[in-house]
């Protein structure tokens, strides 16, 4: 018996070569991506149309050097999604910390909008293999569905498809 915090368990062990011509465990195989949503404080249209790409190069760079990877990366003057690839071993609150704070100093410094800073929440939704080409090519036409309806539309749009369930106050 062994006790922990005054809980007592029961060891077992295995019965002498019961182990032996065993196959080794096999190797574990994930396939996890999402599809993040966040954008600007306020929803401030600050990002400019010559300067998105190079912002959503850099978003992509950042999920690279994180050992992710950046599948597709878009968005307009308010918002940007991210289809990603990450490993089990990711936290994807820590991906979204680093990549917002990392981001955040780089369009500070290098693009010299010194007021420039994300909303603090974001959206992540996780995305099947077999949808993975719906998502880019969403993400690909967001100039487009965007001359339509607003961020705001979308994004509730987006929440009850997954079945979130949110407080539009909050939004």
């Amino acid at each position: 018996m062994v006790q922990t915090t005054g809980v007592e368990y029961k060891t077992f062990q295995a019965p002498i070569g019961a182990l032996e011509n065993q196959s080794p465990i096999p190797s574990t195989h994930l396939s996890l991506h999402y599809h993040i949503v966040f954008g600007t404080k306020n929803h401030k249209p600050m990002i400019q149309p010559a300067c998105a790409g190079d912002l959503h190069a850099y978003l992509g760079g950042i999920i690279r050097a994180a050992d992710g990877i950046a599948e597709s990366v878009g968005g307009v003057s308010d918002h940007v999604h991210l289809l990603i690839g990450l490993h089990a071993t990711h936290r994807l609150a820590d991906v979204l910390r680093e990549l917002k704070a990392v981001s955040s100093g780089w369009v500070h410094n290098e693009i010299g909008m010194r007021g420039f800073v994300w909303q603090e929440g974001y959206g992540a939704f996780t995305v099947s293999a077999s949808q993975r080409e719906v998502v880019r090519h969403y993400i690909e036409q967001q100039a487009e569905h965007h001359r339509t309806r607003t961020f705001r539309e979308e994004y509730l749009e987006l929440l009850r498809r997954c079945g979130v369930k949110s407080d539009e106050r909050y939004l």
